[in-house]
């Protein structure tokens, strides 16, 4: 299958040589291999919030050595002022999300003495949430500096904060913007919502976009903070921050149906299909059944996403209303409303709908998060928690 057969170029249009071979048959083939085989490390050894915690702890490091001697990195102030800079020293710090080695700065004097991880300190708790809030740029200016003042205490100055703060958001804008690949053939978005200090602690939804990348390998291109409250023109944004890091091209995004992203998806990348997540969407029909009808609706439903065709699809849907319309009515509509959503993936054969009709991927990265803020949540025990 070529991107001639789900996406058309128009006569006379610019050819997008690089998106063609991104998505023949045999590309596919080696991506599900590839993305059955490698999975997103989140905690732990290399992992994302391992990442971004080190990028945090050397920013705000960053923050104290400047403050310090009073002048900048390089800054030609530092030229026989007396003590200066006098390069780092690698150390492992233990942290909710696992180990991390950061680069601690030095003085020439010897005078410095690093607070955010104090020496012979060996572990520090508590900033995985601030990582998380940061990378999603969840916090206002104010509320970082709230929160370091929190982590540093009294003893530590308001300029100093001040200071430190500009380091912290400059070192997480670095990974906010960096540049992302012209080309993915899959993007996933989906919110996870977690407890967040703004003001008081409160459930937010943080928006992880996760994409398969032509290699094969998964790659969160970023997180961001709401309200609740989405639409299409907080899509547009975000989907253009995405297209301005880079990203010309996007093959399908799949997503829960998240309100107004399919207009938004449809002005940045125009000829992306948009492919509604099977498994929410059972989800979603179970919540208008009652318990005890969950697997007498799940069987009749199972040959509706697994048909070989849409028409199959359209065939085994009529005869699922036929007999569960009149009793729950709000299900047959809702898959009614998300047809032409659900559609798109059973063009693929079934190894390819076993990665793009699902968000197994991105909900194992949401577990992960969920783990690295210590937020439980009851157990999912409706028939979706298998695997459809």
């Amino acid at each position: 299958m070529t991107i001639d057969n789900v996406t058309e170029v128009e006569p006379g249009e610019p050819s997008e040589a690089a998106s063609a071979k991104f998505v023949d048959d045999r590309l596919i083939d080696e991506l599900v291999g590839r993305a059955q085989a490698e999975g997103l490390q989140l905690t732990g050894e290399g992992g994302l919030l391992q990442q971004l915690t080190k990028r945090l702890l050397e920013s705000a490091l960053e923050g104290e050595i400047t403050d310090h001697p009073g002048y900048d990195k390089h800054d030609p102030a530092g030229k026989n002022g007396g003590n200066s800079r006098n390069g780092t020293r690698a150390k492992t710090v233990l942290t909710d999300v696992g180990p991390v080695e950061i680069a601690v700065p030095r003085d020439r004097e010897g005078s410095f003495e690093p607070r955010i991880v104090k020496k012979r300190q060996k572990r520090l708790s508590g900033v995985d949430e601030m990582v998380i809030s940061l990378a999603a740029k969840g916090l206002t200016t104010g509320e970082v500096q709230a929160h370091l003042a929190e982590v540093y205490g009294a003893e530590v100055s308001r300029q100093t904060i001040s200071t430190i703060t500009d380091k912290v958001l400059d070192g997480m804008a670095e990974w906010q913007n960096r540049p992302l690949d012209a080309v993915y053939p899959v993007i996933f978005i989906d919110a996870i919502h977690v407890k967040i200090r703004d003001g008081a602690v409160a459930n937010r939804p943080i928006y992880v976009a996760l994409a398969v990348t032509v290699e094969g390998r998964r790659e969160i291109l970023g997180l961001w903070a709401g309200d609740g409250g989405e639409g299409a023109k907080h899509w547009l944004h975000i989907l253009t921050e995405i297209k301005n890091r880079g990203v010309s091209d996007v093959l399908m995004l799949v997503c829960d149906g998240l309100k107004g992203l399919p207009e938004a998806v449809e002005t940045v990348w125009p000829r992306t299909i948009v492919q509604i997540c099977v498994v929410h969407l059972l989800r979603n029909s179970f919540r208008y059944a009652a318990r005890q009808d969950w697997d007498k609706i799940a069987k009749p439903l199972k040959p509706v996403y697994t048909a070989p065709t849409e028409e199959a699809a359209l065939d085994r849907f009529d005869e699922f209303a036929d007999a569960w319309g009149r009793k729950y009515p709000a299900i047959a509509k809702l898959w009614e409303n998300a047809w032409e959503e659900f559609t798109p993936f059973l063009r693929f054969d079934t190894e390819i709908r076993r990665i793009v009709c699902t968000m197994n991927a991105i909900e194992s990265v949401n577990a992960r998060i969920r783990r690295a803020v210590l937020e439980s949540r009851p157990e999912d025990t409706s028939p979706t928690s298998r695997p459809p």
